[in-house]
């Protein structure tokens, strides 16, 4: 697996203080986010290599109008429980980033109404600016946020990679079943070393560069 940082992205899903954190809006519903705990951290191991790299690295956010008007039909009849438990609003530190994360001013954050990376944001345009043709993806949840952006990535064209152990889910019989469906048809699959060992010899040439 060879690496070129200058058409290489790193794209980080939705961890989030909702999803991440002890005193986000999931774990008060219940949700064991043990898991996303790991992948958050295991992330932000990725974007620590990526940066040393040269690799374009961006974090998304789930985020909602207050009114939850742009949650379509998702919130109001799928899962009501996001409004009734104010998860995920804009303007609520439920949706701000893990503050565990290391987010430098160099990375990209966008924001996202839908569990598509690409739907309705400026993420697109963003990568066809930087000449990004690859993307390693990790984040939560592997079989919601993560799967949907993945297929959404490939259907673009993007050469695609999932970071498996950078992933998670709340409960496992989503979580492997996800990760097949999308080698089976819509990214290779590679974890946190491969990836950083790859970075690592990416690093040595950027830096080696004039």
């Amino acid at each position: 697996m060879k690496i070129e940082p200058a058409s290489t992205a790193v794209l980080l899903i939705d961890l989030q203080e909702a999803f991440c954190s002890p005193d986000g809006s999931m774990a008060r519903q219940g949700r064991n986010i043990a898991s996303s705990e790991l992948a958050a951290r295991a992330c932000d191991q990725m974007a620590a290599a990526a940066r040393s790299a040269g690799i374009t690295v961006i974090w998304t956010r789930y985020c909602l109008r207050p009114d939850y008007r742009d949650g379509g039909w998702y919130t109001r009849e799928l899962r009501p429980n996001i409004k009734a438990n104010d998860s995920l609003r804009s303007d609520k530190a439920d949706s701000e980033l893990w503050g565990e994360l290391t987010v430098a001013a160099t990375d990209i954050v966008i924001d996202k109404p839908r569990m598509s990376s690409f739907y309705a944001t400026p993420l697109e345009a963003v990568l066809r600016g930087e000449g990004i043709t690859t993307l390693f993806i990790g984040g939560v949840t592997t079989s919601m946020c993560v799967e949907t952006s993945v297929r959404d990535a490939s259907q673009r064209d993007y050469r695609t990679y999932v970071v498996t152990d950078a992933c998670a889910d709340w409960a496992q019989e989503r979580h492997q079943p996800s990760l097949d469906a999308m080698a089976f048809g819509f990214a290779h699959m590679t974890d946190l070393a491969q990836f950083t060992r790859a970075a690592q010899a990416a690093s040595v040439t950027h830096i080696s560069k004039p």
